[in-house]
């Protein structure tokens, strides 16, 4: 006997079955394409095209794909109407709720519908379609949950509770388990009847979050979606979600777009994180993406973290969202004490701390931590072993003869080698000294690691960067050495952390390098006991590192907007960056009816194409001109699609990097 799981029942369409008109959108790249058009549906596939369905389309000459928006009775268009070629499969992969967010999202950022659509709907795959799952139960409200250390946490979860629009920036203390409590938030929302979305910024964190969505909801209440699961595998549980079998989803960027019906919760930890700026068009962030969400459809929104952005930080200060936080005497208890090498007191006692990389502060809490018994964490901001090299006698930093790029070592007695073209370069000479002896300028997590294995013999030694990401580690005396963002989890918190080079982060030329370089420290800072300590390596004046010593991510923030507020720039305003060819820039600015008061900022050199002619342009407007902005640079940028232009140009609002 055949032991095949029956395809589920096709959904009912009537009466919307019967109209004889298709409105859809095709999925051709062209700003002057990005608008619905009109086919008739033949009646063989009548029951299989409804709204949301998947189809084929003859499109100026080629057979495409295309997404149904709505069935109708007639047409408004006069010429004569071509049929619909066939039906991708027969399962709807749009609702109204997330095409209206598709459209939101694509207008706001000056993309196209199918841009948007490909980002948020996953590749088909035949097989899953066929897979059914029964529905999960509703499970009852979290007797207890963590949120009563916050204020304002539990007047949060009660607003969840009852389907109000709550909107919320969480600041989660160290040591926190965050993965429970957002579990826990999704929980009181699923009690209430309503779906839920978490977003987070990585694989890593998506399997703590995954464990903690089934411990506290239990199992098959969540779905967690990923790259990594495979085509069909993440298309069934997408499926899931499409279908109604689970109102929970979890993951990375593009659960944002999760087609969860009746929203009660969108939450995002750790919104800093340049993993949520979109790649590809339209460039949107996924933090933005639920707020344009949670304002469409009502649903609550949790903005969380250990650090605070200056995005947050404005939804705060507008009276949009409200803060969670805890009063500074549990901040207190569960936060570890923070010391600057560069402070007047570690400078009275070695005037050499200033210059020296592991001063003796951080000898002396690395030995009291792994005499404890307990694993020290060492965060360094550059993987690899010395990343950048420079000539001993005049400091000329250390190029490629081919290519220009960077020389690197892999060990102490490598050979130098481009990190651009990774050609090695064993006979290279200094261009201004002649000299052939080469320095460290950045030493690297795998250089630092040999140091400290040095100084602490028998200690065992653990790296954790792009080639290797640990999860975790275990809670016996160790050195843990990480990049930012791969520092591994350990019971119990680690001992003491040394948070390492910190100029190198702190002097980035980037608007967001301070807000960045606090996000990086407070992570891994969390990671530590309460009554552990933690040593940063920089001067104890710098605004960041006091914020740290207070642990004050939120007065952080505070200041960080009101400086962008007096300068200009986002999220205090709103802008625009253009980059191609100068020619191509030019022409879209002189074509785009910039609204009033829009001021043009730029030229300025982008990377190098092969003409050498790219350059970047920044449009700046206030924020109550934002969708004008939008709107002319889209108009704008069809007026150069209709007439074929050869040269692109790339668009983004909001850019995450300015210059």
């Amino acid at each position: 006997m055949s032991t095949r799981r029956a395809a589920p029942p096709r959904a009912v369409r009537e009466p919307a079955a019967v109209d004889p008109v298709a409105r859809l959108m095709v999925d051709v790249p062209l700003a002057h394409l990005d608008r619905p058009f009109d086919y008739l549906v033949p009646a063989a596939l009548a029951a299989d095209i409804g709204p949301g369905s998947r189809v084929r389309v003859r499109f100026s000459g080629r057979l495409v794909d295309a997404y149904v928006l709505e069935r109708r009775p007639a047409s408004d268009h006069e010429g004569k109407l071509a049929f619909i070629e066939r039906a991708v499969g027969t399962e709807p992969v749009l609702t109204p709720e997330t095409s209206a967010l598709v459209r939101a999202v694509a207008d706001r950022w000056v993309g196209n519908f199918v841009d948007v659509v490909r980002l948020g709907v996953p590749s088909r795959h035949a097989g899953a379609e066929t897979s059914a799952r029964e529905p999960a139960p509703v499970p009852p409200p979290p007797e207890q949950t963590g949120f009563e250390r916050y204020r304002a946490g539990p007047a949060f979860l009660s607003a969840l509770a009852t389907g109000r629009a709550a909107r919320a920036v969480w600041t989660a203390l160290p040591g926190e388990s965050w993965p429970d409590r957002l579990a826990e938030a999704v929980r009181v929302s699923l009690a209430a009847g309503r779906g839920a979305i978490v977003v987070v910024p990585d694989a890593r964190d998506l399997a703590r979050l995954d464990v903690a969505m089934t411990s506290v909801l239990g199992e098959g209440q969540h779905v967690a979606l990923s790259a990594d699961l495979g085509p069909a595998e993440r298309y069934r549980r997408w499926l899931a979600a499409r279908r109604g079998a689970v109102r929970a989803v979890i993951g990375v960027r593009a659960a944002a777009y999760a087609p969860v019906a009746d929203l009660g919760l969108l939450a995002i930890w750790d919104d800093g994180d340049d993993l949520y700026d979109e790649p590809r068009a339209p460039y949107a962030h996924a933090r933005d993406v639920l707020i344009l969400r949670s304002s469409l459809t009502g649903a609550a929104l949790l903005v969380a973290g250990h650090a605070r952005t200056a995005e947050a930080q404005q939804l705060v200060e507008s009276g949009w969202a409200h803060e969670v936080v805890a009063d500074r005497d549990v901040l207190r208890q569960a936060a570890p004490r923070v010391a600057a090498t560069g402070d007047d007191a570690e400078l009275a006692r070695d005037p050499a701390a200033a210059a020296a990389r592991l001063p003796s502060l951080a000898w002396r809490t690395t030995h009291d931590a792994l005499a404890a018994g307990h694993p020290v964490l060492v965060q360094v901001p550059r993987r690899g072993y010395v990343p950048s090299l420079a000539c001993v006698t005049d400091r000329t930093p250390a190029r490629c003869p081919i290519c220009s790029g960077p020389l690197a070592a892999a060990s102490d007695q490598a050979i130098p080698t481009c990190r651009w073209c990774g050609r090695p370069a064993g006979d290279w000479a200094c261009p201004v000294c002649g000299g052939r002896r080469l320095r460290a300028v950045v030493v690297g997590a795998g250089r630092t690691a040999e140091e400290l294995g040095r100084a602490f013999p028998g200690v065992p030694v653990h790296i954790s960067g792009r080639e290797r990401v640990l999860a975790s580690v275990g809670a016996q005396p160790a050195l843990v050495i990480a990049t930012p963002g791969a520092e591994p989890v350990t019971e119990g918190g680690y001992g003491a952390a040394l948070l390492l080079d910190g100029w190198a982060l702190l002097s980035r030329a980037d608007l967001r390098a301070g807000e960045e370089t606090l996000r990086r420290w407070l992570n891994a800072a969390a990671l530590v006991r309460a009554d552990g300590r933690v040593v940063v390596g920089a001067d104890a004046s710098i605004p960041a590192v006091q914020a740290l010593v207070r642990w004050d991510p939120a007065g952080f923030a505070a200041r960080e907007l009101a400086e962008r507020v007096e300068l200009g720039f986002p999220p205090a305003t709103r802008m625009a960056a253009l980059t191609g060819a100068r020619a191509a820039v030019d022409e879209l600015l002189a074509a785009a009816t910039l609204p009033d008061g829009a001021e043009v900022v730029g030229p300025v050199p982008a990377a190098h194409g092969a003409d050498g002619d790219t350059e970047r342009m920044l449009v700046r407007v206030s924020r109550a001109h934002g969708a004008d902005l939008a709107t002319a640079l889209k108009v704008a940028a069809a007026s150069r699609s209709a007439r074929k232009a050869v040269d692109p140009v790339k668009l983004v609002l909001d850019p995450l990097e300015l210059f």
